[in-house]
């Protein structure tokens, strides 16, 4: 694996956070305080930091005739790792911002994406790629 990366971000509620990245999502939990929580999220770290006022929706962008939301983080999954956690978020009854579904079928770049809100209104993208070999394909 490469390097991991950091990510910190606003979130409502650390207990609400911790059921949605932990439970749900699978992601260990690292230190946490009443402030702060940090994740395992799939190999990189997380840190939400308990800031009500700093969350904003995200404003969109139109591509492939979906609105995605400009402001979003998420993980690149194994096809199948992909497939498992979309199924298990359908049975959870998570409301998609965009369902998942394959873009670029049978082209270079093919890739399952879907995108969903955390519970403090972060945008997530999760996707996966059909030949991990094309993730920076042009």
């Amino acid at each position: 694996m490469d390097t991991p990366f950091h990510l910190a971000f606003p979130i409502k509620n650390i207990e609400e956070t911790r059921t949605f990245y932990g439970d749900l999502l699978g992601c260990a939990i690292g230190r946490s305080t009443d402030k702060w929580i940090d994740f395992n999220f799939f190999g990189h770290q997380l840190s939400a930091h308990v800031k009500p006022e700093e969350l904003v929706q995200a404003q969109t962008n139109a591509v492939d005739g979906k609105n995605v939301p400009v402001r979003h983080f998420g993980a690149i999954l194994e096809w199948k790792q992909w497939h498992k956690l979309a199924d298990t978020l359908k049975a959870a009854g998570i409301a998609f911002i965009i369902e998942p579904y394959i873009r670029f079928q049978g082209e270079v770049g093919e890739q399952a994406t879907m995108f969903f809100l955390d519970p403090s209104g972060n945008a997530l993208e999760f996707k996966s790629f059909k030949d991990p070999s094309q993730i920076f394909a042009a």
